[in-house]
């Protein structure tokens, strides 16, 4: 590894001048820290044990699950077709939770005196290969800042810092200012700190213009006011609040996708006035101020990202044992680019909501009255549907 020091001292110079604060970055070991030196270690934070996959942007994270065998047989695109699977995913978490017992929710806990620090980590995964052929690399930040922002925020902790890692083979200052300039506008949109990171500079190691990118949020939320589901009761109402399209999950499938169809990223996305680059590209929606907003008004009993393992997956992990959900179908507006996918890529509806989020991006499970609430303030000011109910019964259907 190798690192150029002119080029490390620009960028440092432009990171300074957006976030507002003074660091010195390190020349003393082949890679360099980009702002600030590493926290010191706390526990693995995997995803919840006893819980679901998630998938990243074809990229597989994971958490303890079963989930549905592939449904290459219909004829249809699958996860697994693209590449993605999600068999050998389970697996490894099954060994993962022998090693590491006791680790829970879409964040992992610190207990702090009277709180908890709550933390995440994430990418983007093979949303990148977009933003390397759209040329789009200023809002791939956000994208990565959103995937830990939104993670933390379900337990109801408020982000109080980021740090990011970008690497590549050949550090390309403005390049990486755009990258970088996301991430600052991730971090404004959430209200917590970029803190600090890495820049690491690999020869050989990627493609020419190639970069991988991974984030790092903390937050903290008081003890008795953690969100953590276990008072969730049947006749609980599901809100679902809009993405703005495929966030950061599922572009292995998407692009593969985007092969058969013959279409290109620069061809407009059918009955739209968009390409379908801009489509795929547009940023993930950080729900942090919003959900946090709820939280304080009382009444939000459990929260789920929609990430990779869709509604299907993800839904549940938050509910009691013996509870599950009942999905209205049609109460929400599904984002074209989701029904060009499912057109172009003959793919199953079982397949689609276990791999995409649908255009419902984050969903509170809260009391009736909570609902009522949320649904009434709404009006004008935000968009948020009542897509379901609480049901006796595990898991989750739709009807």
């Amino acid at each position: 590894m190798s690192t150029t020091f002119k080029a490390n001292t620009e960028l440092s110079i432009f990171v300074r001048d957006k976030v507002g604060f003074s660091y010195q970055r390190s020349h003393t070991k082949p890679k360099f820290n980009c702002f600030s030196k590493r926290f010191l270690p706390i526990p693995l934070t995997f995803k919840e044990v006893g819980a679901k996959k998630s998938s990243k942007g074809g990229v597989l994270t994971v958490s303890i699950s079963s989930i549905s065998s592939d449904q290459g047989e219909s004829g249809g695109l699958t996860y697994k077709d693209a590449g993605v699977d999600i068999d050998a995913g389970t697996e490894l978490v099954r060994r993962i939770a022998k090693m590491a017992p006791g680790i829970g929710g879409f964040g992992g806990l610190f207990p702090l005196g009277d709180s908890y620090l709550v933390a995440g980590t994430d990418g983007v995964g093979t949303k990148l290969k977009l933003a390397f052929e759209t040329g789009i690399h200023h809002t791939i930040g956000i994208d990565l800042v959103a995937m830990s922002v939104n993670d933390i925020v379900t337990s109801g902790a408020k982000p109080l810092f980021f740090l990011d890692y970008f690497a590549t083979s050949h550090l390309d200052v403005d390049l990486a200012e755009k990258v970088i300039k996301g991430i600052v506008d991730g971090c404004q949109q959430s209200h917590c700190t970029l803190l600090g990171g890495e820049t690491a500079e690999m020869p050989d190691f990627y493609a020419d213009g190639e970069y991988d990118l991974s984030g790092f949020a903390v937050g903290i939320v008081k003890k008795d006011s953690v969100i953590d589901g276990k008072n969730i009761l049947v006749g609980d109402v599901l809100i679902g609040l809009p993405s703005s399209g495929v966030h950061s999950n599922g572009f292995s499938l998407v692009r593969r996708v985007l092969t058969q169809s013959g279409l290109s990223l620069k061809d407009r996305l059918p009955s739209e006035t968009v390409t379908l680059g801009e489509a795929l590209m547009a940023p993930t929606v950080i729900y942090v101020k919003q959900v946090l907003d709820f939280v304080s008004k009382g009444g939000v009993k459990g929260i789920a990202h929609i990430t990779g393992g869709g509604f299907t997956d993800n839904i549940p992990r938050i509910f009691p044992k013996g509870l599950g959900a009942i999905i209205y179908k049609d109460s929400w507006v599904v984002p074209p680019v989701f029904k060009w996918i499912q057109e172009a890529g003959r793919i199953e509806d079982d397949e689609m909501r276990r791999t995409f989020n649908m255009g419902v991006g984050m969903v509170l499970v809260v009391s009736p009255e909570a609902a009522e609430r949320i649904l009434r303030d709404g009006l004008g000011a935000y968009t948020a549907y009542r897509i379901g109910e609480v049901v006796r019964r595990e898991g989750v259907s739709y009807q």
